[in-house]
């Protein structure tokens, strides 16, 4: 098992440092946005904010608000200039002591952590009580989805960087977890650690692993971790899609694309610049040409040659979708089903079979920024005229 003896340090900074006087174009568009989904009365953003004209569009749903809300203020710690509305200690103090009141996925108290390390606040005793009991019960792990173990061990990280003596034990016995139950022969990452459903990984899946890998190896300075995570980055980068697509369902067993759709905008200029910060600075081949290539895919460089975001309001749409299952993830389990056994790849289907899923999710607007909120090397992104147009 590695050993842990790295300083207590904060990672380092994306490719370069923020050089911006003030926010980017692109960080005033999601706060415009983000504005658009504040439930004041609660102290949060919403869990939808519903595109397609009705009267009420909010749409709260409790114990999502509150994860959503402490993925928006992980994004909130990159952002130069913070709106004078939001005091970020206070919202994380209210929604952080609701994670043990409501019924939360145990990604979220991954999440509670990295985002008071992030913001340098006290972690919530009540939070930080619940995570060591789940990570004292070795039982509970065989629970885990990728993204419940993949943010709990980027958490355990980030608050080990400042409490390394409280926390430091706690991350190398998590990855050893991830290497010898979620690791796939292709190189991508499985779902869960055992039974039918886990070699059915979502992108979702690759991220939050392949980020806990880069969290830990650079913390603990592992080259095992660092050189999984990259692995999965260049499987990754050879399936990105002929216009920038980053697909929604893989066989991690194979390293096959089982279903491209859902394709989701968060993954296009969120969760993937994410990933790929990191791959750039472990000097991954083609990293920041897929960043940038996938982000395009919003402007409207996709197959319905429709833009993404919607700058009057700022708010993205979230995904493009085939027709017939907006409602329904029953057809797209047993296209990738019969995928799986028949050993087929799927790509693209003509623009005709494709419609839009009318909705903005506030988490997605805090990967915007914590993916740009301190780049001032992509300005052709960060400063795309788009982001001012309102």
């Amino acid at each position: 098992m590695t050993s842990v003896s790295i300083a207590s340090t904060k990672p380092s900074l994306p490719a370069n440092s923020n050089n911006y006087a003030r926010n980017s174009p692109l960080v005033e568009f999601a706060l415009r946005g983000l504005d658009r989904c504040w439930l004041d009365s609660e102290s949060r953003w919403s869990h939808i904010y519903h595109l397609d004209g009705r009267p009420e569009p909010n749409e709260s749903l409790p114990h999502s608000d509150v994860f959503y809300t402490l993925n928006v203020l992980l994004g909130m710690s990159r952002v130069l200039n913070v709106p004078a509305q939001y005091d970020l200690a206070t919202i994380y103090r209210r929604n952080a002591r609701l994670l043990t009141r409501l019924p939360v996925r145990d990604y979220a108290l991954g999440m509670a952590l990295w985002t008071a390390a992030e913001l340098d606040l006290d972690l919530d005793a009540e939070v930080a009580l619940k995570v060591r009991k789940l990570l004292a019960a070795r039982s509970a792990w065989s629970r885990f989805h990728a993204q419940d173990l993949g943010m709990l061990l980027i958490g355990v990280v980030a608050q080990a960087r400042n409490e390394p003596e409280a926390w430091g034990r706690l991350a190398a016995p998590l990855f050893e977890y991830l290497d010898s139950h979620f690791r796939g022969a292709s190189g991508l990452f499985m779902d869960t650690p055992a039974g039918f459903r886990r070699r059915f990984a979502s992108f979702a899946t690759q991220v939050y692993l392949s980020m806990a890998c880069y969290h830990y190896g650079d913390y603990a300075d592992d080259e095992r971790a660092i050189g999984m995570a990259s692995a999965c980055v260049r499987r990754l980068i050879a399936l990105q899609g002929p216009r920038g697509e980053w697909p929604w369902f893989y066989d991690a067993g194979s390293g096959r694309v089982l279903d491209a759709y859902e394709i989701y905008s968060v993954h296009q200029y969120g969760m993937a610049p994410a990933l790929l910060e990191w791959a750039e600075r472990y000097d991954v081949t083609g990293a920041r040409g897929a960043l940038i290539y996938g982000f395009e895919w919003v402007f409207g460089h996709n197959q319905l040659s429709r833009c993404m975001l919607r700058p009057e309001t700022g708010l993205s749409i979230r995904s493009q979708v085939r027709k017939g299952e907006v409602e329904s993830k029953q057809p797209r389990a047993l296209r990738a089903i019969g995928n799986m056994l028949l050993g087929r790849s799927s790509g693209l289907i003509d623009s005709s079979g494709v419609t839009l899923r009318l909705e903005c999710r506030s988490y997605e607007l805090g990967w915007l920024l914590w993916s740009f909120a301190r780049r001032d090397d992509l300005r052709q992104l960060t400063d795309h005229p788009l982001f001012a147009a309102v």
